[in-house]
């Protein structure tokens, strides 16, 4: 090695007080302390760094977004924003100015937007497409800041930057003013419970910085955000290619005497967000290294927290006490609201990730069905019943929207009838779910009452929404206690409880199969029903339509029956098209392991229609019955049933004597029923043995 960075043959290694050599040591950081003793004397300047560091950390932080309508200027403001208030490196002046003169609409000036927009797609179109996170500070604060995109197609990458931020700042085009969706954001800004907004009036030099159009926007975004419920509005004009009021007062706008954008910025109240209320700490994660330590991590949502603190876990209501608060440097007496620690507790009570640790005084609300507003994020529609993953914090449980309510217009805030919910349309709907969750409306803590939705077959969030409160019957239905239960039922019918669902194109055959499977059921001695699609159309589902709304509720109420009959004791045969896997799934998730047969009637729609004696086909080809599935709706076929039948290669008596034989050896229990029948001189006695007549005389 080169002398100085060997371990031997360099003088240091020889002096025994500088403990170069040792083990662990790094020779690089204790040469300089010996080669300059004076070295040890307290250095002035950096004693001012560490200070400097020391502010630096405690630093108030203020996240906001910049949102509005496309080629407002929200790029170019952020760009501009960093760009004079000194915080790029020449590393990025130098690419600035090389980006500009290659992708750059300024003619080889410099494009301040390029700073935001680094996707390859957004610099070929000059558009924001995802959202752009960008971190700076000044001396009295520090920002992150999120670029959102302005085309309608992209809302849902607004939202998502919106769901973290304290303030908004919405550009407006000073020549265009307010437009669909400059109110589009605002309102979205409203749902997400930002309390201060900036309106930055942009572009003011294209227009000569008349007053007299700034404030009629103004006065304009004023009334729309009064309308929307939101307080604090600081309008500023503006011009961010130009710089004018970005960082300091412009003198080309004598009449306007507010703050600049970065002075409001670093000046504005944040409000700490569940720093009032009852303690709660939903949690992430169950710390445990070995079999002496059990803690239970997460960040704390609300309120504040000490040992000996009684608490309470929720849903579950255990009742404990806090033994240990522990932070990332051990021990503490207490943690507030936005810390991240560990607590132990005096009790080894069972929680799990998702559950709430609360105030055992002061506890939130436990409920599974709730009033909520719900943007929707997908290109396929909302459809009432239809099951989704419902992620609230740690916690995911299975949810579905049960009624819309309205639909809400984002121009006027007109309430508005809706069956479902497009792409980027708000929604207030009554929402379901599978297991009661602790929560509080989101107007008072966001980490305990904003949600997503997840698509159960391709796990894309479709939805995001805020609870507003439990629906009253909620917490006035529960379970009643009944004696006698499905096995009881099931055991003196002597048979297993099932359900056999049957799905397929309309003319497969699922009737003809299931009707044939019935009988044989019934010659066997056991107890069936038949669930037919038309049958069912004639009452219960008499009020529905064929619209994919109308579908799924159709499929849901019919799961619910079945589920009723099988509580019953009873072997129940659904036939029904049931053309969507989602809706499947729902149903099949309503039955206990084992109790829940997919039965694929496959058959190529050319042979369906071939057996069309009804004419809907040639109906639906001309048009005449609408959302008909196989021509204008689509069936999306079972992946994994558990049972395919060919009914274009076999006879319905043959594939009737499959599902028998799939299913038979299940449906009996350990069943051994005995009838006698007495004669003057001998007796006939049968036995039903797994399905199988067994006759004796």
């Amino acid at each position: 090695m080169k002398p100085g960075f060997g371990m031997t043959g360099h003088p240091a290694v020889e002096n025994r007080d500088s403990g170069f050599g040792k083990a662990g040591s790094d020779p690089l950081a204790e040469a300089p302390a010996v080669a300059n003793p004076e070295s040890r004397i307290p250095n002035p300047e950096k004693a001012s760094i560490t200070a400097y560091l020391r502010q630096h950390e405690t630093k108030p932080l203020l996240r906001f977004i910049t949102c509005g309508s496309v080629d407002d200027g929200k790029s170019t403001l952020i760009g501009r924003l960093l760009h004079d208030s000194k915080r790029l490196f020449d590393d990025q002046l130098a690419a600035l100015e090389k980006d500009s003169r290659r992708h750059g609409t300024r003619g080889g000036d410099i494009d301040y937007a390029l700073l935001l927009d680094g996707l390859a797609a957004e610099r070929e179109q000059g558009i924001t497409i995802d959202v752009a996170y960008r971190y700076f500070d000044t001396e009295r604060r520090k920002f992150i800041v999120a670029d959102c995109p302005g085309h309608e197609q992209y809302t849902r990458n607004m939202a998502t930057g919106a769901s973290t931020a304290e303030l908004a700042v919405v550009l407006v085009d000073a020549r265009k003013g307010l437009l669909t969706q400059t109110r589009r954001h605002s309102y979205i800004v409203s749902l997400l419970g930002i309390r201060h907004v900036v309106l930055a009036v942009n572009k003011m030099d294209l227009v000569d910085f008349d007053p007299a159009v700034f404030d009629e926007i103004a006065t304009a975004y004023r009334a729309l955000a009064t309308q929307l419920g939101i307080a604090d509005v600081t309008c500023v004009p503006l011009s961010a290619l130009e710089g004018d009021n970005l960082i300091e007062r412009s003198a080309r706008t004598p009449w306007y005497d507010g703050p600049s954008l970065l002075q409001h910025l670093e000046n504005v109240p944040v409000d700490d967000a569940g720093g009032e209320g009852g303690f709660r700490l939903p949690v992430q994660w169950i710390n445990r290294p070995d079999q002496n330590f059990r803690g239970f991590a997460g960040t704390v949502a609300a309120g504040r927290v000490r040992p000996g603190d009684a608490i309470v876990a929720l849903p579950s209501g255990r009742r404990s006490k806090v033994a240990r608060v522990l932070g990332p440097d051990g021990d503490r007496e207490q943690a507030d609201a936005g810390e991240a620690i560990t607590l132990t507790l005096d009790d080894e009570i069972d929680i799990s990730r998702g559950d709430v640790i609360a105030a055992a005084g002061d506890p939130p609300q436990v409920a599974d069905q709730f009033a909520a507003h719900v943007l929707w994020m997908d290109d396929a529609a909302l459809l009432p019943g239809r099951p989704y993953w419902l992620k609230i914090g740690a916690r995911t449980v299975a949810a579905s929207i049960s009624e819309i309510k309205h639909r809400v217009d984002i121009n006027s805030q007109e309430h508005l009838a809706a069956k479902r919910l497009e792409l980027n349309e708000v929604g207030y709907c009554n929402l379901s779910l599978d297991e009661p969750i602790a929560f509080a409306p989101y107007a008072e803590n966001r980490a305990l009452g904003g949600f997503i939705l997840i698509d159960r077959q391709s796990n894309h969030t479709v939805a995001m929404g805020t609870l507003d409160f439990a629906l009253r019957r909620a917490g006035n239905v529960h379970w009643q206690h009944l004696d006698v239960d499905k096995a009881a039922r099931a055991r003196i019918k002597g048979q297993q409880p099932r359900v056999l669902w049957f799905t397929g194109l309309s003319g497969a055959g699922k009737s003809t199969v299931a009707n044939l499977v019935d009988k044989r059921l019934h010659a066997l001695g056991y107890h069936s029903f038949i669930l037919d699609g038309d049958n069912v159309r004639h009452g219960l589902n008499r009020d529905l339509g064929f619209t994919a709304e109308d579908r799924v509720e159709n499929i849901r109420r019919v799961a619910e029956v079945a589920r009723l009959m099988t509580d019953a004791g009873l072997i129940v045969l659904v036939s029904f098209i049931s053309p969507f896997r989602a809706e499947r799934q729902m149903a099949r998730e309503r039955f206990g392991e084992g109790e829940f047969l997919e039965i694929f009637v496959d058959v190529p729609l050319a042979l369906a229609e071939q057996r069309d004696v009804k004419g809907l086909y040639r109906k639906a080809r001309a048009g005449l019955i609408p959302n008909f599935t196989g021509i204008d709706s689509p069936y999306e076929a079972p992946e994994h049933p558990d049972l395919r039948l060919d009914a274009g290669a076999e006879s319905p008596e043959q594939l009737a004597l499959r599902v028998t034989r799939k299913t038979g050896a299940g449906l009996a229990t350990a069943r051994c029923t005995r009838v006698v029948s007495h004669g003057p001189v001998n007796a006939s006695v049968r036995f039903f043995v797994h399905g199988v007549k067994v006759n004796f005389t």
